[in-house]
């Protein structure tokens, strides 16, 4: 007997495997305060089932696998131990800086992310190990003893160890964890080496982090567990469900805690992909939905995706595990209308209590499970096998109150109106989790599973154009069966960067071998024989100036070494070719990571259950019917799944309930119970996935977000191919880029979640387009510009744009810009500090064909490439620029085989105009009046004096106007600005102080005028140079407008963020002998604070807000001849106030290079700080420093042509951000706080 455990947050499901029969169900409520108390009572509902005592029936138990949520929880909940983190001195902070990451790019007021450990437990040794593996400074073990009895003063219990370079060379990790042990004998101890031994040392700190953070909770729970089962005699062997898909021992289990994070998903998609198997469907989607979430994953010739890398509750956990797109939309997801009027389902849930309104246990917000009893779709009176009486007066009572009324609908409109949204996000979700791996989810089949899965999963298959689902009998209890098919796994990984063709192909057999040793060992340690153990090699594969690395299988080993490079770089050009449609056969290949899956298969069990009854002796009848809405009122056939028989087809519309799952079948779609017991649906005329209307009111909220998440979505798609294709760390790792869709009249329509200060910019780059071509434009023609004269914004900022037509007509533009890491010019990086008119800036393109109907212009693409410093990587961004908007181009015939291009032009124009109601509904809110705001830049470069950026803001009824004639004169240097860019500030300005959910688009900008008189500063003349302008002058008129309607709106302004902090170094690299350019985007400055919220740490600068990262110190190393002797917070760079700024922080960077280098800086604050607001005290300012021979001299924000010589150090302190409020108001407890962790002196 073989029993699998899977513990959700309401229930607890347990299904039972014996001796072929079929698969036993059990729920139980789930007891959150000890998981282990819900277990033991489904063990013994088990038990009572079998008339046997829980002892007996543990004896006849050979194996108990359990997926929990534990350390899910622990981590979510932030309930895990008290750590401390030992780490690389000058590197304490990487855990708390976070690449600089806000997730949110336009709500400045929202809270930071909590450090998971404080800074006062995290410490830094004296240690450095180099990025090929030697040590450069000893660990200093006087050192290391003195941090760890602070530690242990503050009580720790846990630690986390985690030194640069440590997957290269352990040695120091390993003194570490002696220590520790002689000085903590009961301490959890997390090696970044063990967890996690590849490059990247956020991920590893990160990931190291919440292993120590949930690794006690985890050991204490399983710990009660096992002794839960050993007081009732227990000897079978228990394992735990890692986020692989795999399982693994207790003991390794909570060793290795954070590979349990996604525990239970895990189940589900093995589950699925067991299902599949049995009945030969090798490509599945498995759909699980339940009642606060829909997990959705591939599985793809049996076998599901695996990720090596995830965001949970904030932090990056980047170990094997089964790639699930979750989204928050399950049956208690609550639905609300948004600011601009828009129905919205998720991701907010009503959870178990109080749950649905139809619960009746004081709930009073609608979600999917009410609107789905008000149509009829559930049975109030069988809910949950009956356990659950649902109330419709009060479902249709909450959906009145909180949507029909305000929409104008009636209570069934808006019911309709839930079930499309629900069903829409997850068709988005599934088209997001499968196209951007390069699969079309029209070639797979789905498994649907979960309680809320079978209500909607038809409607999804039809949506995306899935043609058959499948529904297992264990479907609400899919996980838990799951556990039972997961083989026990374990996974190795070690970082190897090296070029393939000099890879040295014994230390990679060596490698591998010693994986695969290690793997096989704990195996046998598990009573597994040899002869049973499976092995697979992958390695983790990049070009060579990407950085988002694709997994390939490693060939046979036994190659002779030139035929496995050639097979192996042939996998690698292949899959990436899968992925993203094309090849770069001339670059070289980098090896980045080696893995071994070492994995030992449990004895297979059955999910399929032989029906007993034969359709020859069983009369087939429908149990009753029932008033149902599907597309109007009438009586719709209900069933009964147990009554189900094989041979017999239902034809839809129809309803087939069970105790714990509810099945809708609409028109078309036909359902057979096959001989297995599953429910097998399939689909037919599929060809319209949205119902294409005749008439369609001028405000449908529900279509205004099905068609609005669909353009977000294809929008944000465009950027995932951007990150993962592009050459530059400019793009790949900081993200200097944004996406955005326009339609034919150059109308914003959607944009990715990229760099606000683009966004409002691109559709005048459109209009460029437009303008210059006119009627010569066609179908495959692709164009790109940068002039900033001329729809550009700045030169390294280059604009790629593809129309889309339907039936020779011009409907829509695609549209990808991207800030290229050199543009020509007289000064290497893009930025040039001593131009004084636009030509010395670099190359200039105005509105120019590309692609000529679908044909590369290879003369003009070579042109541009010849007067740029690294043509490759030009190409190489270029192409990955025209990757994402071809991607878009696709996406959105597909989204007009959905709509014609009447009904949804004139969609847009809904939701347009929906966007633009809701912007002048805030703008009417606030007090009219004429309101002015002033601040100044440091100087232009060539003149010291201060430059006034003035913005008048008048507020009349629902408009405003933001006028920046009183601002300086156009000037000399690179920080004039064209109007282009001008406007697009501005709108962020705007955006900025939003509520934070409004849509982005053009009607956003409707109620917005700006006013920049010609020779201005912010509307400067050509030939003037505008290099500078997206961060200065644009980031002083974001400032100004501030400034202005801090009096006004008080609670909307944040007070004055860091400025832009940039450098550029170029040089010779010695260990390659080629030439690089590196750009300086460590050390970010800090946020401004705000009313309720102190600023966010280290998230740049007000134009970007978080929406550029910082770079890996060691992939920098890796690949540049620098060395990062710090990166961490600087103390007392914030301003002081009643919530004070974010902190800026403090890099010091080694030059390395062969011979002598150049550098230019390029930025703004070192004069003139972050400003305070009602009381709060500004920032430091900026301070760049190089120190040559010994000397320190002080740089200026705008130099060119700055020698950097061998073992020269450049040191950059930036800014915090401003305070805001009295500083002797702060809340005393805060002030303590920021004083423990040495963030004031």
């Amino acid at each position: 007997m073989r029993i699998g455990i899977d513990v959700g947050g309401t229930f607890t499901d347990l299904v039972v495997a014996q001796n072929n029969q079929p698969i036993k169900q059990f729920k139980t409520h789930s007891t959150p305060k000890d998981p282990s108390i819900g277990v033991l009572k489904g063990l013994t509902e088990i038990a009572n089932s079998h008339k046997i005592t829980l002892n007996e029936l543990l004896a006849k138990v050979e194996l108990i696998v359990h997926g929990t949520t534990v350390a899910t929880n622990t981590l979510i909940e932030k309930k895990g131990a008290n750590v401390g983190i030992i780490t690389t001195d000058g590197f304490r902070d990487l855990l708390e800086i976070r690449e600089g990451l806000k997730e949110d790019r336009y709500n400045l007021r929202m809270a930071s992310v909590e450090p998971l450990v404080p800074r006062y437990l995290r410490l830094g040794v004296q240690e450095r190990i180099k990025y090929d593996g030697s040590v450069h400074i000893p660990l200093n073990i006087k050192n290391l003893k003195k941090n760890l009895n602070k530690l242990k003063t503050e009580g720790v219990n846990s630690l986390a160890v985690c030194f640069l370079f440590s997957f290269m060379n352990s040695k120091h990790e390993l003194q570490a964890a002696k220590e520790i042990k002689n000085i903590f004998p009961d301490a959890f101890i997390s090696l970044s080496h063990e967890v996690l031994p590849q490059i990247k040392e956020f991920d590893r700190i990160s990931t190291t982090a919440v292993n120590a953070y949930v690794g006690p909770e985890l050991g204490k729970y399983l710990s009660s567990f096992q002794n839960r089962l050993n007081k009732h005699g227990d000897e079978s062997k228990v394992l735990i469900i890692q986020s692989n898909g795999g399982s693994a021992p207790i003991k390794d289990s909570i060793k290795f805690a954070v590979r349990s994070i996604l525990s239970g998903p895990a189940g589900g998609a093995q589950g699925a992909a067991n299902v599949a198997s049995e009945i030969n469907e090798k490509n599945i989607i498995a759909l699980d939905m339940g009642g606060t979430s829909t997990d959705i994953s591939i599985i793809e010739n049996g076998k599901p995706h695996i990720a090596n890398e995830r965001f949970e509750a904030g932090w990056k956990i980047a170990v094997p595990m089964i790639d699930v797109h979750t989204l928050g939309a399950g049956g208690g997801s609550i639905a609300r209308v948004d600011i601009s009027g828009v129905l919205r389902v998720g991701p907010e849930s009503a959870g178990a209590d109080p749950g649905p309104a139809c619960y009746d246990l004081g709930g009073e917000n609608p979600t999917v499970t009410d609107a789905a009893l008000v149509l009829g779709l559930l049975n109030k009176n069988s809910f949950l096998g009956g356990r659950v009486t649902l109330n419709d007066n009060l479902a249709k009572q909450a959906i009145k109150n909180k949507i029909a009324d305000p929409l104008g609908l009636t209570i069934i409109e808006a019911a309709n109106g839930i079930m499309r949204v629900v069903t829409n996000s997850i068709a988005e979700g599934i088209r997001l989790a499968s196209i951007r791996k390069g699969l079309d989810p029209r070639s797979f089949s789905m498994v649907a599973f979960g309680g809320a899965a079978g209500m909607l999963a038809t409607k999804v298959a039809r949506e995306v154009g899935i043609q058959k689902i499948l529904i297992p009998y264990t479907a609400p209890v899919l996980s838990a069966f799951g556990m039972l098919t997961s083989n026990i796994q374990y996974d190795f990984s070690q970082s190897y960067p090296s070029g393939l063709e000099i890879v040295d192909l014994n230390e990679i057999r060596s490698q591998l071998q010693a994986m695969e040793k290690k793997g096989r060992n704990r195996l046998k340690e598990n009573g597994v024989p040899d002869k049973e153990i499976i092995v697979e090699f992958k390695a983790d594969m990049r070009y060579l100036d990407q950085i988002y690395e694709v997994t390939v299988p490693i060939p046979d080993l036994n190659f002779n070494d030139q035929e496995l490079k050639e097979k192996w770089a042939h996998n690698f050009h292949i899959r990436f070719e899968e992925l993203y449609s094309y090849r770069q056969s001339e670059q070289e290949i980098r090896l980045v990571t080696l893995r071994a899956t070492i994995l030992a298969p449990i004895p297979k069990i059955s999910n399929i259950k032989k029906n007993i009854k034969s359709p020859g002796n069983y009369e087939f009848s429908k149990t009753s019917t029932r008033q149902v809405h599907m597309t109007e009122w009438g009586d719709v056939p209900i069933f009964q799944e147990s009554d189900l028989s094989s041979k017999h087809n239902i034809n839809g519309p129809a309803i087939i309930e069970s105790e714990f799952t509810t099945v809708v079948l609409s028109q078309n779609e036909t359902l057979t119970k096959n001989s297995e017991e599953m429910l097998s649906i399939k689909l037919r005329d599929i060809k319209s996935i949205e119902k294409k209307p005749s008439k369609l009111k001028a405000v449908d909220p529900v279509t205004l977000a099905v068609v609005e998440n669909r353009l977000e979505s294809i929008a944000i798609e465009m950027m995932d191919v951007m990150i993962r294709t592009s050459m530059s760390q400019i793009l790949n790792s900081s993200r200097d880029f944004s996406t955005a869709i326009l339609d034919n009249k150059c109308r914003l329509i959607a944009q990715g979640e990229g760099i606000p200060v683009h966004v409002s910019a691109l559709p005048i780059a459109g209009e460029a387009i437009l303008n210059t071509f006119q009627n010569d434009i066609h179908p495959g023609d692709m164009f790109a510009l940068n002039d900033p004269y001329n729809g550009g914004s700045h030169l390294p900022d280059i604009t790629v744009i593809k129309p889309v037509f339907k039936d020779e007509k011009l409907l829509f533009l695609t549209v990808n810009r991207a800030h290229h890491s050199d543009v020509g010019g007289a000064t290497h990086g893009g930025y040039n500090p001593s131009a004084s008119e636009i030509y010395h800036e670099g190359l200039r393109i105005p509105p120019l064909r590309i692609h000529d109907k679908g044909k590369p212009r290879e003369d003009l693409l070579q042109m541009l490439s010849a007067n740029v410093r690294l043509p490759e990587n030009f190409l190489g961004d270029l192409n990955a620029q025209i990757g994402s908007v071809s991607t878009a181009e696709r996406r959105m015939l597909e989204l007009l085989n959905n709509y014609d291009e009447t009904t949804l032009l004139m969609i847009i124009d809904s939701i347009l105009s929906a966007t633009e109601y809701k912007v002048r509904q805030f703008i009417s809110e606030w007090p009219d009046g004429v309101y002015e705001g002033e601040t100044h830049l440091d100087d232009d470069g060539f003149d010291s004096k201060m430059i006034p950026i003035h913005a008048k803001v008048t507020i009349k009824d629902d408009t405003m106007n933001i006028d920046l004639s009183k601002s300086s004169p156009q000037v000399t240097g690179f920080i004039n600005s064209a109007f282009a860019n001008t406007r697009s500030v501005a709108h962020a300005a705007i955006m900025y102080l939003a509520p934070y959910d409004l849509a982005k688009n053009e009607g956003s900008m409707g109620p917005l005028s700006v006013i920049a008189p010609k020779g201005l500063i912010v509307n400067a003349n050509p030939p003037a140079p505008v290099c500078m302008s997206t961060n200065h002058c644009g980031e002083e008129i974001i400032e100004s407008v501030f400034k202005a309607l801090a009096n006004a709106v008080p609670l909307a302004v944040n007070s004055g963020f860091s400025r832009r902090m940039r450098y550029a170094i170029t040089g010779t690299d010695p260990r390659t002998g080629k030439y690089f350019i590196w750009h300086y985007f460590m050390g970010r400055g800090g946020g401004g604070a705000s009313s309720g919220n102190d600023g966010w740490t280290c998230v740049g600068e007000v134009n970007v807000a978080g929406g550029i990262r910082a770079p890996s110190v060691e992939i920098t190393e890796e690949r540049f001849p620098l060395f990062v002797v710090n990166h961490e917070l600087r103390p007392d760079s914030a301003g002081n106030g009643q919530w004070r700024g974010g902190l800026g922080a403090v890099c010091e960077i080694i030059y390395e290079g062969k011979d002598k280098g150049t550098m230019n800086t390029a930025g703004d604050g070192m004069i003139v700080p972050p400003f305070g607001l009602f009381g709060g005290s500004e920032a430091l300012p900026h301070r760049y420093s190089l120190i040559s021979n010994g000397t320190e001299r002080v740089l200026k924000s705008k130099e060119t042509e700055v020698t950097v010589l061998p073992g020269d150090r450049i040191i950059a302190l930036s800014s915090g951000g401003g305070g805001y409020g009295d500083p002797n108001k702060r809340d005393k407890n805060s002030l303590e706080w920021d004083k423990k962790n040495g963030y004031l002196s």
